[in-house]
């Protein structure tokens, strides 16, 4: 492989990515297959709750103005770059973990009542034992005909399984494209016929960048 990485999660996160990638020694393109948009929603009375469930940063950008009724609660992030921009917006961030959802959960007290600002498109936890409360506050809408024509012979990296679906969707040639995954549903959903197909260690950039070296035959930073 190249070096080259091409970057498919939506914006800010895009940038975010690709600065890291450059650490890994690799060449990253940005061609977002989504763009995050607000939702209209109300808060409900944070007296229900006992803290703020936070599985992206998007969810605390697009909140708007109805993210200040919920300030008093704690927040719980599903992962650092999360838990930065709950801070950036005042919030009080008492957990961040950094395998995923699911790891976060079994960390977290099992009687807790959380409310989770979240995306049109989400996942829902395995097994959670909390009481979880999912608020809708935006959506990553589809990009109309995005121009893949740089993804041949680079290593693609896949952010969730519904850009691993809607990459498959687009993409018919495929055979000089190998895929890095953040997650083993994310390579599902990226269907068959790539050159290769693998998936991150943990569901995080670190990990995912990591792979996406390997791919390229990069050594990893120093």
């Amino acid at each position: 492989m190249s070096g080259r990485v091409v970057v498919l999660r939506p914006e800010p996160g895009a940038s975010a990515t690709a600065q890291l990638a450059r650490r890994f020694g690799l060449a990253p393109i940005v061609i977002p297959l989504f763009a995050i948009e607000p939702v209209a929603w109300e808060a409900p009375d944070p007296a229900d709750f006992d803290g703020l469930l936070l599985t992206s940063a998007s969810a605390v950008r697009m909140a708007g103005d109805q993210l200040n009724a919920l300030r008093g609660l704690p927040v719980h992030a599903v992962g650092e770059a999360t838990a930065e921009a709950a801070r950036e917006a005042d919030l009080e961030v008492v957990t961040v973990g950094n395998a995923g959802i699911d790891a976060l959960l079994d960390s977290l007290p099992f009687d807790l009542k959380l409310l989770h600002l979240c995306g049109e498109d989400r996942r829902e936890p395995s097994g959670a034992r909390q009481v979880i409360t999912p608020v809708v506050v935006y959506r990553a809408k589809a990009i109309d005909a995005p121009d893949l024509s740089a993804i041949e012979g680079a290593v693609v990296l896949v952010h969730s399984p519904r850009a691993g679906r809607r990459l498959s969707e687009l993409v018919r040639e495929r055979g000089s494209v190998a895929i890095a995954a953040i997650s083993a549903a994310a390579a599902k959903a990226g269907g068959t016929g790539w050159e290769r197909i693998e998936a991150a260690d943990a569901p995080n950039d670190e990990a995912l960048l990591a792979l996406a070296a390997r791919l390229c035959n990069k050594p990893p930073p120093q």
